[in-house]
C-alpha cells in the first residue's frame, strides 16, 4: 500500500530483478530522517497540548503516528536498516508518547494512574536493556508483538482523547474503554519484557 504511494522511493530502493535492493546511500537513511522528524515534532506537539490548540495537536500527533508506521515499512521492504535506527526508532516512539502522556496528564486529559503505569513500565523497559547491555551484551530480535499492540493503542488513546478535548468525541464512555485496553497491554507488554530479561540473564549466567 505505502508502496503505492511512494513509487519513487520504491523504485530507487529496488534493484532491477531484486526485490528489495540497498538502494543510494542517501535514500536508504530515510527511515532514519523520518524518525528524526517525529522527534522534532515532540516539542511542537507538547506546546500545542499545553496551549489548549487541539485541532493543531491532532494534525502534528497524526503526523508523528503515521511516521511510525512509515519509517518501519521502508526500513522492512528495502532492508534500510541500521543500527542508528535501531536507537533512533525506539527513543522516537519513548520521547514522544511519553511526553505527550505527562503533558496531557497535568493538564488534565489523562489520568494520572494510567500515565503511571505506562511511565513505570518504559522505565523498566529501558532499565532492564541497559542492565543486559551492560552484564550480558548487546541484545538482539524485534519488539514483542505485545509491545507493537501497546504501542498503537496509546497512539489511539491519545489521539481520542485529544479530539475530546477539542471537539466532545469521541464520548466518554469510549475513552473509558481504551484507557483500561490501553492499560491492560502496558501491564502484558511489561511483563514479557521482564520475563525475556529474566530468561537472557538465566541462559547467559548457566553459559
Amino acid at each position: 500500500m505505502l508502496s503505492l504511494l511512494f513509487p519513487a522511493v520504491a523504485a530507487a530502493g529496488a534493484d532491477p530483478g531484486v526485490r528489495g535492493g540497498p538502494g543510494p546511500p542517501i535514500v536508504r537513511h530515510l527511515p532514519n530522517l523520518i524518525c528524526l522528524l517525529r522527534i522534532v515534532l515532540v516539542w511542537p506537539i507538547l506546546v500545542s497540548i499545553a496551549h489548549a490548540n487541539y485541532p493543531l495537536t491532532m494534525v502534528l500527533f497524526f503526523i508523528a503516528a503515521m511516521s511510525d508506521g512509515l519509517d518501519g515499512y521502508l526500513a522492512k521492504r528495502f532492508h534500510w536498516t541500521s543500527e542508528l535506527g535501531k536507537l533512533l526508532d525506539p527513543l522516537a516512539d519513548k520521547l514522544l508518547l511519553i511526553g505527550v502522556f505527562l503533558v496531557a496528564t497535568w493538564y488534565g486529559l489523562i489520568p494520572r494512574w494510567l500515565t503511571s503505569v505506562a511511565v513505570a513500565r518504559d522505565v523498566l523497559i529501558v532499565l532492564g536493556a541497559l542492565t543486559i547491555h551492560l552484564g550480558w551484551g548487546p541484545l538482539s530480535g524485534s519488539p514483542k508483538v505485545s509491545s507493537k499492540i501497546n504501542t498503537l493503542l496509546q497512539l489511539l488513546y491519545v489521539l481520542a482523547i485529544v479530539a475530546h478535548a477539542g471537539y466532545g468525541l469521541p464520548p466518554t464512555g469510549v475513552l473509558d474503554v481504551l484507557a483500561w485496553l490501553t492499560l491492560a497491554t502496558v501491564l502484558i507488554s511489561g511483563f514479557s519484557y521482564v520475563r525475556e530479561f529474566t530468561r537472557r540473564a538465566l541462559l547467559v549466567a548457566r553459559a
